[in-house]
């Protein structure tokens, strides 16, 4: 995708005069954070309004993003919930005022199986709308969601958390494949997304992540579906170059043949459960938390709150950590004491939140499932998403809709077949560093996080390219938070002050169509398929099949 700077107002635009983009952050957790840093600190729009349900998580966020320290918030900028912004949002529509103002976007952070109502209540505004992955927990609800948001003719700019594609270092990577040609045709990628062996445990053991859907999808959706769309992004999507400069596309996608998958619950699971833990079912009376590598206690206090680190996971456990610290030190002058005192305090208050409970006797399975369980053990919870998975994904020969810079008119370029296979794997020292190797007719590439290493056929060398990375945009998938991010403003942008038509903006800016996220997710939900019932999906069958049935 190409980076662009705003465009200059024009003398088409839809506004008068230039006016500050503003937005509403639904969820003021770590992803709505993560957006609205972006937002505040590299694009041109404000973050101008929250809704979280969360009294200090909402207020904490609107002294960083919104009021400030010193001021209150206005009308119009602090909500308990989405359907409260929703009220009063219309109620000011219907006055027909310009004040207080409202919004020109909302990004959606919420939990994943709340993103189809609000989009459903949201849609009927024509606001731009960037919603975090996934787009919802079936397909024929990320059908529903491609119909009300316009599908191939969408009225609003539309943009998902897919933040792969927006990273420095996978931008460079797709232009080394599909514009540079440095290893020829595209023969086979292996990628694979190491979750890491502790944070498995507390998203999708103990955390919000843990269960499947009623569809029966888990872990790939919630947790791997933006790699399922890099890799279609790197192997499906036309390249750049078949794009024109009004932002239509000259060539369709090169589809899948075939999708498998195999994968389960390895590891997380009673029968795995220490003999020497007996009937415990929480680390903080179970005999054998000293020698286990999934404590809760060395996870969340030893090796997070004892190094005076109360960010994530800890404000996961307990979202409320960073004020409980500050009442604790308010009065303290001398660092020593400080810090230890805001220790002591971060400690009491996460032991409290991990001595948390449930038994399966007394305690309905809907009251269980309904929060997450941090002190838990994970030999005896009630998780069943995969710790292990492998997705395999083919593609025929196919003829090209367009001519590459090696073809001619008379010898039309071939898009060739190709087989992609993706392994999710939870007990890894890696904690979400991809890393990946593609196989070329005239080289190959290797890749982690950082680098990206092409050898050469022809010369029998390998050059490594270290890709630079902003200290802020470190824990931030790499800068593709703030890729987004920006993608989305700017495109946003482009319609609101300088009279784009949305769907050139959309793939000038964001480089992504809603029918992609859609088809992006329905792979993976074909994937899951193939993994329940242990067969081969014939990708455009089951596809029509789908879209038909739905």
């Amino acid at each position: 995708m190409k980076e662009a700077q705003p465009p200059a107002i024009s003398h088409n635009s839809t506004r008068s005069s230039y006016q500050p983009l503003r937005f509403l952050v639904i969820g003021a957790g770590s992803r709505g954070t993560s957006y609205a840093r972006a937002v505040a600190t590299t694009t041109v729009g404000v973050v101008h309004a929250v809704a979280e349900p969360h009294a200090y998580k909402r207020q904490d966020f609107g002294r960083n993003f919104i009021w400030g320290d010193t001021n209150k918030p206005q009308e119009g900028q602090e909500f308990q919930d989405w359907r409260d912004w929703l009220s009063w949002e219309l109620t000011r529509r219907q006055k027909q005022q310009q004040q207080p103002p409202g919004v020109d976007g909302v990004f959606i952070c919420t939990l994943d199986e709340t993103h189809i109502e609000i989009l459903k209540a949201l849609t009927p505004l024509h606001l731009h709308i960037l919603c975090e992955k996934p787009l919802a927990l079936s397909l024929a609800d990320c059908l529903t969601a491609y119909r009300l948001l316009g599908g191939q003719a969408p009225s609003s700019v539309f943009s998902i958390g897919h933040v792969l594609r927006y990273s420095p270092h996978n931008i460079l990577l797709r232009k080394l494949l599909l514009e540079d040609h440095v290893i020829g045709d595209i023969v086979s990628l292996e990628h694979c997304e190491p979750v890491g062996w502790w944070h498995f445990a507390h998203s999708y053991v103990r955390g919000n992540w843990r269960r499947q859907t009623p569809a029966g999808d888990g872990s790939l959706l919630t947790k791997s579906c933006h790699d399922i769309d890099f890799i279609l992004w790197l192997l499906c999507s036309p390249p750049p170059s078949c794009t024109t400069e009004h932002g239509e596309g000259s060539e369709e996608p090169h589809l899948p043949r075939s999708i498998s998958s195999t994968g389960s619950l390895t590891q997380f699971r009673r029968v795995r459960k220490p003999i020497a833990a007996g009937a415990a079912t929480n680390c903080l009376s179970c005999p054998a938390e000293p020698d286990c590598n999934y404590s809760s206690l060395k996870i969340y206090r030893d090796m997070h709150v004892a190094q005076s680190d109360f960010d994530w996971p800890v404000n996961i456990v307990c979202p409320d950590i960073e004020d409980v610290v500050r009442l604790a030190t308010r009065s303290m002058s001398d660092g020593t004491d400080v810090k230890a005192a805001a220790k002591t305090a971060a400690e009491s208050h996460l032991l409290r939140h991990l001595g948390e409970d449930y038994s399966r006797e007394t305690m309905r399975d809907t009251e269980i499932a309904g929060r997450p369980w941090y002190g838990r053990c994970v030999y005896d919870s009630d998780n069943n998403v995969c710790d292990d998975q492998i997705v395999t994904i083919t593609w025929d020969d196919e003829p090209s809709t367009s001519f590459s810079s090696a073809s001619s008119a008379s010898s039309p370029s071939l898009r060739t077949a190709k087989t992609a296979t993706f392994h999710m794997i939870a007990p890894t020292e890696k904690q979400c560093e991809r890393r990946g190797r593609i196989y070329g007719t005239q080289g190959e590439i290797s890749y982690d996080s950082r680098t990206i290493t092409v050898f050469s056929f022809t010369t029998r060398t390998s050059t490594t390219i270290e890709v630079p990375r902003q200290p802020e945009e470190e824990k931030s998938h790499g800068g593709g938070d703030y890729g987004l991010a920006r993608s989305f403003v700017r495109a946003v942008d482009a319609v609101e002050n300088a009279g784009w038509e949305v769907s050139r903006a959309q793939r000038h800016f964001v480089g992504c169509t809603l029918e992609e996220a859609v088809r992006s997710h329905a792979v993976v939900f074909a994937a899951e398929e193939a993994r329940r019932e242990e067969k081969v999906v014939r990708w455009k069958e089951w596809w029509e099949d789908k879209v038909r049935t739905i």
